[in-house]
């Protein structure tokens, strides 16, 4: 089962920052940035549920270097159907 991470940042750059930690630290898929407006950016991958944790845990490290992060979280068991709440790559 795939697991899914997410970081919200303030700004863009802090979320290239986050990207770029988190597939360097881990063996995950980028899903995605989503610009979800106020300045506020989501960073989104998936992977193993180990790999998930990972890469946001380095993902929010890169992200306060970078900016600020508003939050993270990882969904360890997404329910079928729930990534229609979002034009991230989620199922893939």
């Amino acid at each position: 089962m795939r697991s899914w991470g997410f970081i919200e940042v303030v700004g863009y750059t802090p979320a290239v920052a986050a990207a770029d930690a988190m597939v360097k630290a881990a063996d995950v898929k980028l899903a995605g940035i989503e610009v979800i407006g106020g300045g506020y950016v989501t960073v989104a991958a998936t992977g193993e549920i180990g790999a998930v944790r990972t890469a946001v845990d380095a993902g929010v490290e890169a992200a306060n270097q970078a900016g600020k992060v508003h939050c993270a979280n990882v969904i360890a068991k997404p329910s079928a159907g729930a990534a229609v709440v979002t034009t991230l790559e989620l199922d893939k």
